[in-house]
């Protein structure tokens, strides 16, 4: 059985839900992928548990890949990030297929343990494609999530309206209460 995950935000797409393994918690960095427990909890939350194993190859391969995610991210364009998700990208593939269902696509890796890593970047291939001014990091200062956008009006602020909307808009009072 796995273990719950602790995290404050799930359900992202799996590239930025990579990103938000790591999270604060009243100042305090919190780092869900410090084991292979962790990462079991991880590729749970993202249904990769069937196609994975939670070992410590596959630890360290899906920690180079979210290091090289989270530099892309901080430095969208940077060519030294850019060239690490690369690298991250050159241990899969993807194999055309026909299957019963029709044409189809199936991810190929020469190691496995790549494969959470390698998932997360394509991933974040895909969220580049479809809409890149939709991935955010959260606006509130303490906060390092990352979340996709998909309001109608493509405004959201933050990771959680509920937890950092709510500080934010708590601050600003409290801010404008002091100054009368």
């Amino acid at each position: 059985m796995t273990a719950t995950d602790p995290r404050p935000l799930t359900g992202e797409p799996v590239s930025l839900d990579l990103l938000n393994t790591r999270w604060n918690v009243e100042g305090v960095r919190q780092d869900l992928l410090t084991d292979v427990d962790g990462l079991a909890v991880w590729l749970a939350t993202n249904g990769l548990e069937d196609r994975f194993a939670a070992d410590a190859g596959t630890l360290r391969h899906t920690l180079t890949a979210r290091d090289a995610l989270g530099a892309l991210v901080d430095a969208p364009g940077d060519p030294a990030a850019t060239a690490r998700v690369d690298a991250v990208l050159g241990h899969g593939r993807i194999r055309a297929t026909l299957t019963a269902e029709g044409p189809g696509e199936k991810a190929e890796f020469a190691d496995p343990s790549w494969g959470p890593g390698w998932t997360a970047a394509r991933d974040y291939l895909d969220l580049l494609r479809t809409a890149p001014d939709r991935i955010r990091a959260c606006a509130h200062e303490a906060c390092i999530l990352h979340f996709f956008d998909t309001s109608r009006n493509g405004t959201r602020r933050w990771c959680s309206m509920a937890v950092c909307g709510n500080r934010a808009k708590a601050s600003r009072h409290y801010a404008r209460t002091k100054e009368s």
